[in-house]
């Protein structure tokens, strides 16, 4: 596959993702989101790669479902790319996948993050940001249900009574108070924050690969199963709300 809002590159044993649509302030469409599936899988399969990084070029780091997409889709005005959205497997199946990945994967959000753009982080195995970066999710305020299994994952890192609060009340916080509540692990200044990212890379990529791949099943045991349940909540209460 030939990428067009992503790139991909491999160095040192860490493959770096970086959603690339810098001036919609790589807001998220269905393309997009095949892209990262497709390169997630050539990375599991690539026995070079020992630890894969994910941020987003420019300013942002994902600014949520891109509305202007949406809405020309539905007008007629632009010409859909890739499947339905909701529909793609990056909706339906990439975060079980991330939970299960086998190579670590660490996100780094150098930017705004909103909607799919937090929950694309949720399954992440480390959650770095740059300080200032302001994180959002506001599903309610768009008629949405949040999706990617985060009413299971969210709860996780946050606990219930946080993940209601971000939820209903759609606030924005900055990257230090995710830090304080358990929704990114470290917080760094902006034009540190790769380095950093890269640094953790790059010591994970020293490890022997089974040994790392082992932990994380053991870290992770049981969470894609209740990730899977929770999708499938999401999926249905989203369905009947459209009817």
């Amino acid at each position: 596959m030939t990428y067009e809002h992503i790139r991909l590159e491999i160095e040192d044993g860490v493959a770096t993702i970086t959603l690339d649509r810098p001036d919609k302030l790589n807001a998220y469409i269905p393309a997009m989101g095949e892209e990262i599936v497709d390169a997630f899988a050539r990375c599991r399969d690539d026995d070079a790669v020992r630890c894969v990084l994910l941020t987003g070029s420019g300013r942002a780091f994902c600014a949520g479902v891109d509305l202007d997409y949406v809405k020309g889709v539905a007008a007629g005005t632009i010409e859909a790319t890739g499947p339905r959205l909701g529909s793609e497997a990056f909706v339906r199946q990439w975060p079980l996948d991330a939970l299960a990945y086998p190579k670590p994967i660490i996100a780094a959000v150098n930017g705004a993050a909103v909607g799919v753009g937090i929950t694309m982080l949720l399954p992440c195995d480390i959650r770095l940001a740059a300080a200032g970066a302001k994180l959002r999710l506001n599903f309610t305020k768009l008629g949405m249900l949040p999706g990617l299994g985060s009413t299971h994952l969210l709860p996780g890192l946050v606990g219930t009574g946080k993940a209601l609060d971000l939820i209903l009340g759609a606030r924005t916080l900055l990257a230090e108070e995710a830090a304080e509540v358990g929704l990114v692990d470290a917080v760094y200044p902006a034009d540190e924050l790769l380095a950093q990212a890269r640094e953790r890379a790059a010591t994970i990529a020293a490890c022997r690969p089974e040994v790392v791949a082992a932990a994380k099943q053991l870290l992770r045991s049981g969470a894609a199963e209740a990730t899977a349940e929770a999708m499938r909540r999401e999926q249905d209460l989203s369905a009947a709300l459209r009817r």
